[in-house]
């Protein structure tokens, strides 16, 4: 008597088990280590040395439902660029390496958030090519510590080695504070739509090329 062949996980099933990985990058720049779990609750372990910038990564995890520790030793007795592009580098890779060959997920993903005066719209498209749209203007040079030239500059990290195609516009907005933090928070919210596992594809790449 033949047994039934054993059936594939669904998307439910890997979901509850969780989409993981671990990065650690390690230059003469930077040192930093980060774990993802794409399917989490929202966790944050952050600690790069920049304290606006652990802000604003915790928005990720917390509205993108990703947990996420990141640890960076930068140097930032020079400026805050390298931590602030290298941690853009290793998370992207991290959550491509979560996605693996991306089969099952919605790929495509938008999100319009608010923050008082200030709303900005993300749009991703989880596609393995990467490109950056940022439409996005500040009127001060510096957030706490951090210069805000750099905020593109971890954007485009992320899309690099994420395999995003990444639009981010703020329609409008007076508080440079609150200008970024939408951009961080819509950012989360597109990233967990396009992520997500949706049942009606499973095991199926989303692309008419069959491949991503």
């Amino acid at each position: 008597m033949k047994r039934p062949a054993a059936k594939s996980a669904s998307p439910r099933a890997a979901a509850a088990k969780g989409r993981r990985a671990s990065v650690e990058r390690i230059t003469k720049e930077t040192s930093i280590r980060v774990s993802i779990n794409l399917d989490g609750t929202g966790k944050a372990k952050i600690a790069t040395g920049v304290g606006f910038l652990d802000h604003m990564l915790d928005q990720i995890a917390r509205h993108g439902l990703i947990d996420l520790e990141v640890y960076c030793k930068g140097d930032t007795h020079i400026d805050l660029h390298h931590t602030t592009e290298d941690t853009g580098l290793a998370i992207g890779q991290a959550v491509s390496q979560a996605l693996g060959d991306r089969k099952g997920i919605a790929r495509f993903g938008w999100a319009l958030t608010p923050l008082d005066e200030a709303l900005t719209r993300v749009v991703i498209d989880a596609s393995n090519r990467p490109f950056l749209v940022w439409n996005v203007n500040f009127t001060r040079p510096k957030l706490g510590e951090m210069d805000t030239e750099l905020f593109k500059e971890w954007f485009k990290a992320f899309a690099q080695t994420g395999g995003f195609t990444l639009h981010v516009e703020n329609l409008y907005g007076e508080n440079n504070h609150h200008i970024v933090e939408t951009c961080y928070k819509a950012l989360a919210r597109a990233l967990r739509q396009a992520v997500s596992l949706d049942p009606r594809q499973a095991g199926v790449i989303p692309s008419t090329k069959g491949a991503l």
